[in-house]
């Protein structure tokens, strides 16, 4: 295959990269008002008139899998277990051909009753955000009392099985950051794996800090008061964590050091935003609509044209720590995990 008609069936940027794993955004409604994402008393909807209908979702899906080579679809928010159609989708995207590896990220509240649902859809991993396993820390947090119903989340997915689950942690100084070797031990007690994720200027207050945020660095050093962690000498390709084995395995621990240890250089991910925008990046400050194109009557061809076009332009990297660095104008929930 020539270079030219490999770049026309993939989502190539000029950089050689090439996307196969795509994190589509269900709404940017969330039921939690964590701190590092949003104020506590909330923010402004997307109007439900601005967002991708569940056909909207499906087909874009469906031309990013057969037309361009995505190979993962991640369904994300908001939260994206307040989307009414959801299990729906995810019946609808685990019919395509060929079938695309299909994953969700939540925060778990609603996943008690949804778990079997949706594992009985298609829906083949699950990743959770838990931040504490203390009920007055996730309150402080998250400005909820929400902390059983997001354990209970964790346990009806695994019973569900969609082993092994994943556990997303955000510490935050002096709020969180002493729980590093208890949530370690409460995933390797549960079987789940557990990945600390750097804050990151993604919060629609704009307060994020770099020399407030706990680094991957301080991450490992609270793990290793309790536990002995050696590198993990597995391929990690693009997978964003970089992980280490616990106490001589074969647990692992993952850490996603966005900040202070980049893999932009590996990055395999485009976004579709709730509204029906593609961001090349996280951070980028930039989008290509195709809610417009597809509802102004757009072929599937020319959809996956201006889809192949918006990651084309996909930036190097995405220069937090360059002083030119701004950070985007959407907060993550409205921008998709």
């Amino acid at each position: 295959m020539t270079v030219g008609a490999r770049n026309a069936l993939t989502l190539v940027d000029q950089f050689g990269r090439v996307a196969t794993d795509l994190r589509v955004s269900l709404t940017d409604r969330c039921n939690l008002r964590c701190s590092y994402c949003m104020p506590a008393e909330g923010l402004a909807w997307l109007p439900r008139r601005e967002l991708l209908t569940d056909d909207e979702v499906v087909r874009l899906c469906r031309i990013a899998v057969q037309q361009l080579g995505v190979r993962q679809v991640r369904l994300t928010g908001g939260e994206p277990l307040l989307r009414p159609g959801l299990v729906d989708i995810v019946t609808r995207l685990s019919g395509l051909s060929p079938r695309p590896e299909l994953a969700l990220t939540t925060n778990g509240i609603g996943l008690a009753r949804l778990a079997g649902p949706l594992r009985a859809a298609g829906l083949d991993r699950v990743n959770v955000s838990l931040d504490t396993l203390r009920p007055d820390r996730f309150e402080t947090l998250a400005h909820r009392r929400r902390l059983p119903d997001v354990l209970a989340g964790i346990t009806a997915a695994a019973e569900a099985g969609m082993t092994p689950v994943k556990i997303n942690t955000v510490l935050l100084r002096e709020l969180n950051e002493d729980e590093a070797p208890d949530l370690l031990d409460f995933a390797l007690q549960h079987r789940l794996e557990l990945r600390f994720i750097e804050q990151m200027p993604l919060d629609a207050q704009h307060g994020w800090r770099r020399d407030r945020m706990v680094t991957a660095d301080e991450i490992l050093a609270w793990l290793s008061t309790r536990h002995r962690l050696s590198p993990d000498d597995r391929e990690r390709g693009s997978a964003p964590a970089q992980t280490w084995l616990v106490d001589g395995g074969p647990a692992r621990v993952g850490i996603i050091a966005s900040v202070t240890r980049p893999f932009c250089g590996d990055c395999d991910r485009t976004r579709l935003t709730a509204d029906g925008q593609v961001r090349s990046c996280l951070f980028s400050r930039d989008e290509a609509d195709l809610r417009g194109a597809l509802r102004d009557g757009a072929s599937d061809d020319e959809l996956a044209q201006a889809w192949r076009t918006a990651m084309w332009g996909k930036a190097p990297g995405h220069a937090i720590n360059d002083p030119s660095f701004l950070q985007p104008a959407r907060p993550m929930s409205a921008i998709g995990g």
